[in-house]
């Protein structure tokens, strides 16, 4: 792969296609297929209680239990977090938003309410700033997600691993070529600008929003009206539900809750500070949720949608190491996001080191234990993945 990178540097970077990728396959072989399995409930006695789905009766007989033995009328456990969610919803698409990091976008909108956040470097300029890429399965019920910014070419190679439709406000030329593969026609679906504008003092660069229909600019823009990003995706004539190019399900989930504190090469994890030294972002584990909190800029980091205080928490974190390339003196870069690496798993306060491995553009990324090769199983929850240089991986700080 680096070798073909060389090849296609030397030859003035004409395709971005080839510098981010080892090969490229004709077609995605995997396909969606639906969920009919009876949701099996076991009671305390050691009883079983069978139904074709998660019903209402399943949600009465246990209404004295824990809440977390109550599944939910009409629902199933999401591909995304293994949370219940709506049964409604089961085959929709979820969407990837790309959202700008600089610290005066802040405060994001609607981040708090994305299944899985991914952080990555953006550029090799600006103290290697990061760009979030925010994935939600529910999205026809958020109003207002942003601020959005340009994708890249490392977002580009991912977010079709989850049948995504794409959510951004353009990019540098070096996207184009994974934007329009040919050979991949519905599985690199994308939005691109003319979303609603909401004046937040930002001056405009920072104050574009995917938002529900019928929403009406606010400040300067007041007075206009702009397509909501059902409409928008309807206009489009994507599909709205998972498609042939769906990859199939991402993550193993644990029902129960799972502990890696005696695991192999385990170690605590209350502590993570990530060696991006523009936002300095941090994630501490916080026990009464169990969860991640989210912070940057040497702030707790705040979703601007709600009023009351909430940010970002996760179960779940994915560190994944990768080298990149450089594409030209303005920063531009990719990730060798096909291939294999490094990293961390962490989840309830404890870590172990992982292997990652995605052989080629139409194949998930796969997240292996290093002792033993095994699969990793995550808990039932959130997830936040980074991708850390492979250059500056030695200044993760777990502790």
């Amino acid at each position: 792969m680096k070798k073909i990178l060389g090849i296609f540097l030397a030859g003035a970077m004409v395709l971005s296609l080839t510098a981010c990728g080892d090969k490229t396959s004709s077609s995605a072989s995997a396909s969606f297929e639906f969920n009919e399995t009876p949701i099996v409930v076991t009671t305390d006695d050691g009883s079983s209680n069978t139904s074709d789905d998660a019903g209402a009766e399943n949600s009465t007989d246990k209404t004295d239990k824990d809440d977390k033995d109550v599944i939910p009328a009409n629902s199933y456990r999401s591909e995304l977090t293994n949370e219940w969610i709506s049964q409604e919803i089961e085959t929709q698409r979820p969407v990837a938003v790309m959202i700008d990091n600089e610290s005066t976008a802040l405060p994001h909108y609607g981040t708090s309410d994305a299944d899985i956040v991914y952080e990555m470097m953006n550029s090799t300029a600006n103290g290697r700033i990061t760009r979030l890429m925010c994935i939600f399965k529910d999205w026809r019920n958020i109003d207002v997600i942003g601020n959005i910014r340009s994708t890249r070419s490392t977002n580009a190679i991912i977010f079709p691993e989850y049948n995504a439709i794409l959510v951004h406000d353009g990019g540098p030329f070096y996207i184009k070529d994974w934007l329009a593969n040919p050979k991949f026609p519905n599985s690199y679906d994308h939005l691109s600008g003319g979303f609603a504008r909401i004046d937040r003092g930002k001056g405009g660069t920072y104050e574009e929003y995917a938002t529900k229909d019928d929403y009406n600019g606010v400040g300067e823009y007041s007075g206009k009206s702009y397509d909501g990003l059902a409409t928008r995706i309807k206009a489009a004539k994507f599909d709205t539900e998972y498609n042939k190019y769906y990859m199939g399900k991402h993550f193993n989930f644990s029902d129960d809750e799972l502990s890696l504190a005696n695991e192999k090469g385990a170690e605590k994890a209350e502590k993570i500070e990530l060696p991006y030294p523009h936002n300095s972002t941090k994630l501490t584990y916080n026990k009464d949720t169990e969860t991640y909190d989210y912070s940057e800029y040497g702030q707790e980091y705040v979703d601007g949608a709600y009023t009351d205080g909430r940010g970002m928490s996760f179960k779940n974190v994915i560190i994944q190491t990768a080298d990149f390339v450089q594409f030209d003196d303005n920063g531009y870069m990719c990730f060798y996001a096909i291939g294999s690496g490094t990293g961390y798993f962490i989840t309830d306060g404890y870590s172990i080191p992982i292997k990652w491995e995605k052989p080629d553009q139409d194949e998930l990324t796969k997240f292996y234990r290093k002792d033993n090769g095994e699969e990793i199983t995550l808990n039932t929850g959130k997830t936040y993945i980074t991708i850390c240089p492979t250059d500056s991986a030695s200044k993760i700080v777990i502790k």
